[in-house]
């Protein structure tokens, strides 16, 4: 969860006492929140060049301070990721805020969601499934990310281009988890692409009469519910039917399916690559 070796945390255990886990019936150890909150903060103080020994002799106020005091125009990916990690189990929407917020400046939205927000959301999915964090905690951050996309998407200087192919980006039916989708729309509009958003669980019936009515050029779709190989499999293939054009699917879910794609189906990973599909047709 850290990105820490496990034989670098022991010896941080044992040597300076930073950390004094609980131990099971049968010896093995157990970590609580703040126990892992403790450990992203030293993690953080030590990659900027504080000594392990000397973190050790710091109290938990004075961890937390200098952590806050430190310049955030200093951050990497991996200790802004390790920050945004520390706000959302502190539930602590101020920092949460200003640790993108301050990103954001320097390095500009597109590069944050890219660098940051989605590797962040990838560590948090591992600990939503293994029990380290609750849903309140994943439905904070990302109702605060969502947010963002949808204030970046709004300010920007949008004019579409009619020579440019039309889009739909959909959730479809059973679908909630749309950073990706929204982000995906937020490219687009930068490239000035006609983009119409239609958002969470979309049922088939109902996206059969809005590509009716809409005719695109294209329709964009994210999978990232937990179903098995052959529920997406049959799932893609619905969509496949109900929209003859060009398909493009992009989401963690996919990894699950095995099955060749319809031949009206791509998939797609990164910004990047759905550019280069539109720009292919």
């Amino acid at each position: 969860m850290t990105g820490i070796k496990s034989h670098t945390i022991r010896i941080w255990e044992k040597r300076y006492g930073i950390l004094q886990p609980g131990r099971s019936d049968t010896n093995i150890r157990f970590y609580t929140n703040e126990d892992l909150k403790k450990l992203l903060n030293v993690s953080f103080l030590n990659q900027h060049g504080l000594k392990i020994s000397r973190i050790a002799e710091m109290s938990e106020e004075e961890i937390r301070l200098k952590v806050q005091a430190l310049n955030l125009s200093e951050f990497s990916d991996a200790t802004l990721i390790e920050s945004l990690m520390v706000a959302m189990i502190e539930l602590n929407e101020s920092l949460f805020r200003n640790v993108l917020h301050t990103a954001t400046l320097r390095y500009g939205f597109e590069q944050v969601a890219v660098l940051v927000i989605f590797p962040f959301f990838q560590r948090i999915g591992i600990m939503w499934q293994t029990g380290v964090i609750n849903p309140a905690q994943e439905h904070f951050v990302s109702n605060i990310v969502r947010n963002m996309i949808i204030g970046a998407t709004e300010a920007l200087d949008y004019h579409p281009d009619p020579a440019l192919k039309k889009v739909v980006l959909l959730l479809p039916e059973s679908e909630l988890h749309e950073i990706g989708l929204l982000f995906y729309n937020y490219v687009l509009r930068i490239h000035n692409y006609p983009t119409l958003y239609l958002g969470q669980i979309v049922p088939l019936d109902s996206m059969e009469r809005i590509l009716e009515i809409t005719t695109p050029d294209a329709l964009i779709c994210s999978v990232t519910n937990a179903l098995n190989a052959g529920d997406i499999d049959i799932l893609i293939r619905r969509i496949a039917v109900t929209y003859k054009g060009p398909v493009f699917v992009c989401g963690s879910a996919l990894s699950a399916c095995e099955a060749p794609m319809p031949a009206n189906v791509s998939r797609f990973s990164r910004a990047a690559e759905l550019l280069q599909l539109l720009a292919a047709l």
